[in-house]
């Protein structure tokens, strides 16, 4: 046992890599949670014939733990990749966390869009949600994608440290999505001048209706239109859900920037019917929030039934599944 201790530590020292292997999806292994080197832990398989107290015990115990694909990719909502050394072995999922950031945000705003009850004004009132809520917990959602290495602490080898990514695609969305509603909500506050200095008179919310801030705009709604193209694409990988959110905001986010260039053009009324419609499509994209949100949390806490969410990652091979088939 010290010799693989010590063989381990000189392993880490010189930056080797401690990639676990990834097993073929269609071999019918099942995939694992995290990867320790032997000598420092073993590995356990839970299934359904463990109950709680059981399943609990080898989990805090266990050096690794396998789940199913799917739970996986319910999980994390992202497809099972290599990954460096002991990344999984995790004391809490960051990824329902960023989603309830983003869907207390955007589900008042959606309906603000459509001005349900007489709500409007770009959903201004959620200020403080957009910054606390989508702006906060999203970017604590993407961190919480990227995790230290624990166990190098436990030997002693703190000048090693090292970030290292496991869920590329969740941990830049949430991010890319966090700084969104930073953005939203600065844009409607009067101190960041975002409006104001369109404005030609002394009043900075004059500044909303001139042709420059609103085509100006309108082009930040087409960037987000574009990146949630892209990661609609990369969605293909993951689950339906995910694609369908992400199908639902490029349609919104285009809407949202013909409104504007509309209102430029003097057809109010088109503008409005855009605005309307774009919220429909984001309420929409809170519904499939909801559900992969629902079917997280009950897959965190081992509910005796689950949510479907539609797996797409056995339709859409992946380039390394690939090339073994090759």
């Amino acid at each position: 046992m010290a010799e693989n201790r010590e063989t381990f530590r000189e392993s880490v020292l010189n930056n080797e890599n401690l990639t676990a292997p990834t097993p073929h999806r269609d071999s019918g292994t099942p995939l694992e949670k995290d990867f320790i080197p032997n000598g420092f832990g073993s590995h356990m398989h839970l299934d359904a014939s463990h109950d709680s107290e059981t399943a609990l015990k080898k989990m805090r115990t266990a050096g690794s733990v396998s789940i199913t694909p799917e739970l996986f990719e319910k999980l994390y909502l992202s497809p099972q990749n290599r990954v460096h050394g002991d990344l999984r072995k995790t004391v809490g999922n960051p990824t329902p966390l960023a989603l309830i950031g983003f869907l207390i945000s955007l589900h008042p705003l959606s309906m603000d869009l459509m001005g349900w009850r007489g709500a409007g004004g770009n959903g201004a009132a959620s200020t403080g949600p957009y910054y606390f809520f989508g702006g906060l917990l999203m970017t604590l959602g993407a961190v919480g994608e990227v995790r230290k290495l624990p166990f190098i602490f436990q030997m002693g080898l703190a000048d090693k440290t090292q970030w290292i990514i496991g869920n590329t695609f969740p941990f830049v969305v949430f991010g890319a999505f966090g700084a969104f509603w930073l953005g939203w909500a600065a844009t409607l506050q009067p101190f960041y001048n975002a409006y104001g200095a369109y404005s030609t008179t002394d009043v900075p919310a004059d500044g909303l209706n001139t042709v420059g801030f609103r085509s100006s705009y309108a082009f930040f709604f087409l960037a987000m239109a574009i990146m949630c193209f892209v990661f609609l694409i990369c969605s293909l990988r993951t689950n339906m859900v995910f694609f369908m959110i992400f199908f639902t905001l490029v349609i919104a986010f285009c809407m949202l920037a013909g409104a504007y260039w509309q209102l430029n053009n003097g057809d109010a009324v088109q503008a409005q019917r855009l605005t309307v419609a774009a919220g429909a499509f984001t309420f929409c994209t809170c519904i499939f929030g909801w559900w992969i949100f629902i079917a997280i949390m009950l897959a965190s806490l081992d509910f005796p039934f689950s949510v479907p969410v539609g797996d797409l990652s056995r339709v859409i091979k992946g380039a390394s599944e690939r090339d073994k088939n090759v």
